[in-house]
């Protein structure tokens, strides 16, 4: 791919809902397409859509890209600040004899679109206000495109290669609404002629959008972007990716506990590759990236892959910012006083739980144990663990823990192998009661690591009131 103009691209989302990964990974192409060339990423809100397009889901926009770290180098632009322009270059095709003003109402064109489709003809305007000279009083009429009615129009896609329309498949678009309001289609060639739009890669769905567009481009006497449509993302069902196949919002997948560098190392591989490579850093990813390398088909989510990839990253990943994370997101949702818990204590939970976990969410289960002040034990572990038979060697390793000068992982292990001898156990019958006792759970990292992140008092009040729970 060669370009003797600079490269600009665009992330244009509709905001009349969530952030879709379907979404995130058309933006994440645009962000590495554009970084790769030294270009340019812009964000634009296509906010037209009035009834439908809230503050809510621009704000949501927002907060999933920053979250992801796809930074955008203009906007966010609203083209519902930009109506003016959309309506003098109505007025220009208008000047010019380009455009016509339709006086045909809803319900009109709905009969007659059923009439088309009775007759198993394409359901398309027939044109009638075409050549229309004079007004219909008491009707306010939407501006159709003049557009040409024979030929073809080419779509030269960089993923698909030629995509031939017949123009007699399609119709005169309504490019200005009869309430006013621009159409999509008119406002996305604006701004991408306006924005000196370079090449447009967007999902495949937009692609019978495209030469219409083109149309409008030519009635303009615009140079037309470069396209790459990208297939879309399917369940593992082969059906469009939806809320059925699991969650599909960008943030949702924050809250269960997924990476940033997770999930955009996994959208990207839905569709693209670079060799046998599977994990990429995002500089790795912008390096590599190549618009030609997009494979045409569509890709399927799969769940557990990016579980593995999360896990990768969580194993891999510097313990001082997991710690972090995890406590000023995921355990102070939960509870609020961990955000006073220090540094140092929550690097060795990250450090004991690293290799433990799939997502942030599942740490932040088994970290709850090491910031709540009082447990209750799981009913049937405490049942199965705390009996009366091991009372005696659980009061007597008390007394030890007590004694220890070290209260470390160095430190511990004396004190329980006085206790096994002693009482003549193995390790696992006096670890396991000590385990429900400190966590509430039946597994946990190992029982010194779990004691020594717990401290000396916190670690003993819990087990002195195991003791008292025993009959």
């Amino acid at each position: 791919m060669t370009s003797p103009n600079p490269i600009r691209v665009r992330f244009a989302p509709s905001p009349t809902g969530h952030l879709h990964i379907g979404g995130v990974r058309t933006a994440l192409f645009n962000y590495l397409f554009a970084r790769h060339h030294k270009g340019t990423f812009i964000l634009r809100i296509e906010d037209t859509d009035t009834s439908r397009s809230t503050e809510e889901s621009i704000h949501g926009i927002l907060e999933g890209l920053k979250w992801l770290g796809l930074n955008w180098d203009e906007g966010p632009y609203r083209q519902t600040a930009r109506l003016e322009l959309y309506r003098k270059h109505v007025e220009q095709l208008l000047a010019q004899g380009l455009a016509y003003h339709c006086y045909c109402s809803p319900e009109e064109l709905e009969a007659r679109r059923a009439e088309a489709m009775a007759r198993k003809q394409t359901p398309k305007y027939d044109g009638r206000c075409r050549n229309r000279k004079e007004p219909i009083p008491g009707r306010t009429p939407a501006v159709r495109l003049k557009a040409p009615q024979t030929g073809q129009t080419v779509v030269h896609d960089l993923i698909r290669g030629d995509v031939v329309f017949e123009n007699g498949q399609l119709d005169d678009l309504i490019i200005l609404r009869s309430d006013g309001i621009p159409t999509y289609n008119l406002c996305v060639v604006v701004d991408d002629a306006d924005m000196r739009i370079s090449h447009v890669i967007r999902g495949d769905d937009h692609l019978n959008n495209t030469p219409r567009q083109m149309q409008i481009y030519d009635a303009f006497g615009y140079p037309p972007p470069q396209f790459a449509h990208v297939s879309m993302i399917l369940g593992p069902d082969k059906a469009r990716l939806s809320k059925r196949h699991g969650a599909t919002s960008t943030l949702v997948y924050r809250e269960m506990g997924y990476l940033p560098e997770a999930l955009l190392n996994y959208l990207a591989r839905l569709g693209w590759s670079s060799g046998d490579q599977e994990i990429f850093t995002l500089q790795e990813m912008i390096d590599k990236f190549s618009i030609e390398q997009v494979n045409s088909s569509a890709a399927v989510f799969n769940p557990e892959k990016l579980q593995w990839l999360n896990s990768h990253y969580i194993k891999t990943g510097d313990p001082v910012r997991l710690a972090r994370l995890l406590r000023d997101h995921y355990l102070a949702e939960r509870e609020p006083s961990a955000r006073s818990l220090p540094d140092d204590q929550m690097i060795r939970i990250v450090h004991a739980l690293q290799e433990r976990t799939k997502t942030m969410a599942e740490m932040a289960d088994l970290s709850m144990c090491y910031v709540e002040e009082e447990i209750n034990p799981e009913p049937a572990a405490a049942v199965k663990f705390l009996t009366p038979a091991i009372k005696p060697a659980l009061a007597d390793l008390i007394r030890q823990l007590a004694a220890v000068p070290r209260f470390d992982e160095p430190g511990l292990p004396a004190a329980f192998e006085a206790i096994i001898a002693v009482h003549q156990l193995k390790m696992a019958q006096l670890a396991q009661p000590v385990r429900v006792a400190l966590t509430g759970r039946t597994v946990s990292p190992g029982i010194y690591e779990v004691l020594a992140i717990l401290g000396k008092d916190r670690s003993l009040a819990r087990l002195r009131k195991a003791l008292d729970s025993i009959p």
